[in-house]
C-alpha cells in the first residue's frame, strides 16, 4: 500500500507544480474520487441547515457538488454556486443529489477573482486550501472568500486536513521536517485501479477450457497537500483579514466605519482544523 511521503516545494512555479500534483490528478481520478466522496461531513450539513431561507452562496472547491444540495431538511432553501479547476469533477457536481436538478457550477480557480465584492451571503471551502503549495497562495484564497462575502452578514467555514489523524484515518502523516508554519508538505497517494488484460485461471485437468478472470491493474497518483499544523489555519484566517484592513474579535459597540470578522468555531474533527466565521460592519 502506497504512504504519505514529505515533499519539499519550490515557491519559483507554484502554479505549474500545482497543475501537475493537483489539478491533472483530480481530473484523471475525477469519477472513482466521486465515487468516495458521498456522505457529508456532519459539522458542514449542520453550518449550510443553519443559513437563512434564500441565501446565495459559493462552495469554493466543490469537488463533486455534494455539498451543492443541501440543506437536507430544506432542499432548496439556499442557493449555493460550485466552483473547481476541474473540468471533469464540475461534470459530475451539475448532477449532484437526487432527481433531475441542474446545479450551478463554474469552472473557475479560487484564487480568481470573478465576483464582486460583497456578492455571497456565506461561502464554503472544504479541503480546497491545503492544495496549495505557498503560504502567500494559501492566505490570498482566504482573502478571496472574504471578500466575495458581504461585509455587514456574510458567513464562512474553511476546512482543510490535519497532521493530527485521527484512529479511523488510512494516513500517517510524517512529522519530520515540519514546513512552513508547522505544516506538513507531503504527497497523498490517490490508487486507480483498471481493469487490464483478462488473464487465466488453471482448472482442474478435468477441465478443458481455462475460466478467464479480470486482471486489476494500479496506477498511483500523488496528490500535493500541506497538512495543517494545530492552530495553523486560524493564523491563516487572521493574517488574511488583517491583510484587508479587518479588525479581529466581536462587534464593538457604538463604532462606526469599522469592519472585522469574529470567529465563530475554531475545531478539528476527524482529521481535519476547521474554522467558522462571520463579517460585521459599524456603518
Amino acid at each position: 500500500m502506497p504512504t504519505v511521503q514529505t515533499v519539499s516545494v519550490s515557491d519559483s512555479q507554484p502554479q505549474d507544480y500545482e497543475n501537475e500534483h493537483v489539478h491533472a490528478v483530480y481530473d484523471e481520478i475525477a469519477p472513482h474520487f466521486s465515487s468516495t466522496r458521498y456522505k457529508p461531513w456532519p459539522i458542514i450539513a449542520q453550518f449550510l441547515s443553519s443559513l437563512p431561507t434564500g441565501w446565495v452562496g459559493l462552495d469554493s472547491g466543490t469537488g463533486n457538488g455534494k455539498y451543492l444540495p443541501l440543506p437536507a431538511d430544506r432542499p432548496g432553501s439556499v442557493w449555493t454556486i460550485g466552483l473547481d479547476r476541474s473540468r471533469n469533477l464540475l461534470q459530475i457536481a451539475r448532477k449532484a443529489g437526487e432527481g433531475s436538478t441542474i446545479r450551478e457550477v463554474i469552472w473557475g480557480d479560487v484564487l480568481g477573482h470573478p465576483w464582486r465584492d460583497g456578492a455571497f451571503d456565506y461561502a464554503i471551502s472544504i479541503a480546497t486550501i491545503h492544495h496549495l503549495s505557498t503560504h502567500a497562495r494559501r492566505r490570498l484564497a482566504v482573502q478571496r472568500l472574504l471578500k466575495c462575502l458581504s461585509p455587514s452578514h456574510g458567513r464562512c467555514l474553511i476546512y482543510v486536513w490535519a497532521i493530527e489523524q485521527d484512529e479511523l484515518s488510512k494516513r500517517t502523516v510524517p512529522t519530520e521536517s515540519p514546513a512552513e508554519n508547522g505544516g506538513q508538505d507531503v504527497f497523498v497517494p490517490w490508487v486507480l485501479k483498471s481493469q487490464g488484460q483478462p488473464k487465466r485461471k488453471i482448472q482442474p485437468e478435468t477441465d478443458r477450457s481455462p475460466i478467464p478472470t479480470s486482471q486489476d491493474q494500479e496506477k498511483v497518483f500523488n496528490r500535493y497537500y500541506h497538512m495543517f499544523a494545530k492552530g495553523e489555519l486560524r493564523t491563516l484566517v487572521c493574517e488574511a483579514a488583517q491583510g484587508m484592513g479587518l479588525q479581529i474579535g466581536n462587534q464593538p459597540e457604538g463604532a462606526s466605519g469599522v469592519v472585522g470578522i469574529e470567529i465563530v468555531q475554531d475545531d478539528w474533527e476527524r482529521s481535519n482544523y476547521y474554522v467558522e466565521l462571520r463579517r460585521w460592519e459599524c456603518s
